[in-house]
């Protein structure tokens, strides 16, 4: 198993829109509709959507490979912060958000994620932020109990829409060590 990790570039967007494809669904709650995850793929994780965020210069999206199969992705964004929740509790000044964390489910607990991780961070930090924060399902325990092994604390609430459907996250953070 030769895992890397690696900065997502021009020509990355069908193996991502692919990854999204597959992962997007494992995060949401139980009895979510499928409707709500293909609208929220097709607004948000489409192709065209990753060649956007690919030109953005405030996002950064890694992706973890295992000999040169993608297995996941993760992207931070810089800038200001809309949600009202999130801003009550982070400061956009000081902090970058870690907006997508995403594995295939049959690569959990293979050691991938802990590298995206570890390379998400290093990325996090190398922007000069403090603090990482992100949203995560309140009912996504898996991912609850990753984001707490690597140091991301509970500091607030707020809502997530999908599709139709709102769902309520943690906004959970950490501090960056630069």
């Amino acid at each position: 198993m030769a895992i890397t990790v690696r900065h997502a570039t021009h020509g990355d967007e069908q193996p991502l829109h692919a990854l999204a494809t597959l992962t997007f669904g494992l995060a949401c709650p139980p009895g979510t509709e499928q409707t709500d995850i293909d609208t929220f793929i097709a607004t948000h994780l489409s192709v065209a959507r990753f060649a956007d965020y690919l030109a953005d210069p405030d996002r950064t999206v890694l992706i973890v490979s295992d000999q040169d199969q993608p297995l996941g992705y993760a992207m931070l964004v810089r800038g200001p912060i809309a949600d009202p929740d999130v801003a009550a509790v982070v400061d956009p000044d000081t902090s970058v958000e870690l907006s997508k964390f995403y594995l295939s489910a049959e690569r959990h607990g293979s050691g991938a994620a802990a590298a995206l991780m570890a390379a998400t961070l290093d990325a996090a930090a190398a922007t000069g932020a403090a603090t990482c924060w992100l949203g995560v399902n309140q009912q996504n325990v898996r991912a609850a109990k990753f984001y707490a092994k690597h140091g991301f604390d509970i500091i607030g609430v707020k809502r997530f829409l999908v599709g139709a459907e709102w769902h309520d996250d943690h906004i959970r953070s950490r501090h960056l060590i630069t």
